[in-house]
């Protein structure tokens, strides 16, 4: 069942599923069950359950086996949640936003940034230099732009991550 006493995985879930979605795995009961049944205890549409279950079995929080009805032909889906998994998951965010940083980083330090009096727009000094300094949007000179307080806060958050993960 879902930690409902902890906002980390409630919000991940909420970005991930919605609110709705959200809504719906708190209210299935553990092991496997089928969609159908789903939608008609949760009274939510059978497409907002399937939509749901199948965002959480793309992030492996579930998994399903498929039986055909040998009479009909239809498919019946038979769905189990994992939300053991949902630390790894968080895991796995937690470095692929730590690795978007230092890259960020890595452009921040390899460029010049350039910048009109309107903040139309950020150019790096290529871009700049193409439209002889003047801002494409507006018209008004770019003038060079000091990311230096810009760096030190990535850096601060690199190392505040990088603490977390023992680095």
């Amino acid at each position: 069942m879902i930690n409902t006493n902890d906002p980390i995985i409630d919000q991940y879930l909420a970005r991930l599923i919605g609110s709705d979605g959200v809504g719906i795995i708190k209210k299935m009961p553990p092991g496997e069950i089928v969609d159908e049944v789903v939608a008609a205890d949760v009274g939510i549409d059978i497409n907002g359950i399937r939509r749901t279950l199948f965002k959480l079995y793309e992030n492996r929080l579930a998994s399903y086996r498929r039986e055909r009805n040998p009479e009909t032909g239809w498919l019946t889906y038979h769905w189990t949640l994992h939300l053991d998994n949902i630390e790894n998951r968080l895991d796995l965010e937690f470095e692929k936003l730590l690795d978007n940083i230092k890259e960020r980083l890595t452009f921040e330090l390899d460029n010049t940034f350039y910048i009109c009096n309107n903040n139309c727009a950020r150019f790096i000094f290529e871009t700049a230099s193409e439209t002889d300094f003047i801002c494409p949007v507006c018209g008004e000179e770019l003038i060079h732009q000091d990311n230096e307080k810009l760096t030190h806060g990535l850096i601060g958050r690199i190392s505040e991550m990088d603490s977390v993960l023992g680095s």
